[in-house]
């Protein structure tokens, strides 16, 4: 009873890749015996947990630090709001990116896997939720200064969200689209109609050459001189900064697995695609 289907693993070789649910033995390159190789997965938790939790947290969690509930900032900015547009649109963007993840988990995704291994959802969490807290405590605190009234030479560097957006949600549609309810069933993705898909011709996962650039920076100068203002300045870009920087390098070991697995599978794959970004990775 505690090997659950989920976390049993038959292998023809001790070394080789886990046979998969739909295989019959008469499909297996064996012969009138054949030996099995088990291997006990661990606790495994369903894909759709995983990501409702892990996206879950970094709304909530923002949401919190923006209406400045009690125990965060002090008892006289409690539930305080900021005169700073930049920390409205702030909020507004980053609840926006968790709500469709969420509605996507629902509505979209179609997974390959049923189930992950259970340690999963605590490294995710911690990223997720960890980076949101951080952020969102410089972006949403009472004495935070947009970077432009401390030095005006400092350009805000916008990122198009709503054209990442776009592009990722599109994508995810038309891998959907690939599989059938109820298979599993892989083929190798081609552009539609839909201009967004049409980075298929140089990526193997554009939903995540779309997802790279969806946090906001900006590009400060060096400073000149001391901020003349009595609060201090910053927007958290240490945070932002390393929360993409993190993310890029998971999505790039994801991407690079996935593109090495459509060669071995497909022998027509298109030759010219990279991992996430065109020509270079």
């Amino acid at each position: 009873p505690q090997w659950y289907p989920a976390r049993q693993s038959l292998r023809l070789d001790p070394k080789g890749r886990s046979l998969k649910d739909e295989d019959v033995l008469q499909s297996l390159p064996v012969g009138t015996t054949a030996t099995f190789y088990f291997r006990d997965l661990g606790a495994q938790i369903s894909w759709v947990t995983v990501f409702l939790t892990e996206y879950a947290g970094p709304l909530l969690i923002y949401l919190l630090f923006y209406f400045r509930v009690p125990f965060l900032y002090g008892p006289r900015y409690d539930f305080t709001a900021s005169r700073h547009p930049v920390v409205h649109l702030a909020c507004g963007c980053h609840s926006f990116h968790y709500i469709k993840r969420l509605l996507e988990t629902l509505f979209v995704h179609r997974f390959s896997h049923g189930t992950m291994p259970l340690r999963n959802i605590f490294k995710n969490c911690t990223y997720y939720w960890g980076f949101a807290a951080w952020m969102a405590y410089y972006i949403n605190h009472p004495l935070y200064t947009p970077p432009g009234e401390c030095h005006p030479q400092g350009v805000p560097v916008s990122r198009p969200p709503q054209f990442c957006q776009l592009g990722n949600f599109s994508i995810h549609v038309a891998l959907r689209n690939l599989r059938p309810a109820g298979s599993k069933t892989r083929k190798i993705p081609y552009p539609t109609r839909n201009p967004f898909t049409w980075l298929f011709l140089l990526v193997s996962c554009p939903n995540y050459t779309y997802e790279s650039p969806r946090v906001p920076c900006r590009v400060p100068p060096p400073p000149p001189a001391p901020c003349p203002l009595p609060v201090p300045c910053g927007d958290g870009g240490p945070a932002v900064a390393l929360f993409s920087l993190v993310g890029f390098v998971q999505m790039a070991i994801w991407a690079q697995g996935k593109h090495r697995s459509y060669l071995r599978e497909f022998r027509d794959y298109p030759p010219l695609r990279s991992p996430i970004v065109p020509f270079l990775l």
